[in-house]
């Protein structure tokens, strides 16, 4: 069911605590932890605690839980103090933009330069 967490999602495992992951942010709808296959020097993840496959079907669900994932992308760029010289916001919705774990994130990317458009 959408919003419930998937026995098979590992992501909802990091959000029970059943996976360990660096975590840098928590709030009472989020979790931040950085990447483990970092594509910049600020790479985190900002996933929301419940479960939905991507942010389409996050903001059509609970649209407060998919701004909280942008005000708290937004705090993880000021904590590793990139909020100034520039950081990217990213998600992508689908195998072929990208995804490999279907539960819903944001790529938070800092920390040096980015080209556009994004290849």
């Amino acid at each position: 069911m959408a919003g419930e967490p998937q026995a098979d999602c590992l992501f909802c495992k990091i959000v029970a605590g059943e996976v360990p992951a660096t975590v840098v942010r928590e709030s009472e709808t989020t979790v931040a932890f950085r990447d483990i296959n970092p594509q910049a020097p600020t790479h985190v993840l900002v996933i929301p605690k419940v479960h939905y496959p991507d942010a389409g079907t996050l903001v059509a669900a609970e649209p407060g839980v998919a701004a909280d994932i942008l005000r708290e992308a937004a705090e993880v760029a000021a904590g590793d103090k990139v909020d100034e010289s520039g950081f990217r916001i990213v998600f992508n919705t689908g195998t072929g933009a990208g995804q490999t774990v279907f539960h819903a994130h944001a790529h938070v990317l800092g920390g040096r330069g980015f080209n556009w458009p994004p290849g």
